[in-house]
């Protein structure tokens, strides 16, 4: 299950920096997350100063 980043993403960069396996990159108008490198670590969304990541949300039946 990988992090995923919301559209309250400011582009500061501060999380692909962070990312211990460089899951992160910059996106079109925010960064994104490769779901199939992240580990589910949550180093970024700790590190996030607008609390912009968060778990992916699973479906539920």
């Amino acid at each position: 299950m990988a992090h995923v980043i919301t559209d309250e993403c400011i582009s500061c960069g501060v999380c692909a920096d962070e990312c211990p396996v460089g899951a992160i990159s910059e996106g079109e108008d925010k960064y994104v997350i490769d779901p199939e490198l992240c580990t589910d670590c949550g180093a970024c969304a700790e590190i996030c100063p607008v609390e912009a990541i968060e778990g992916e949300k699973v479906e539920q039946d």
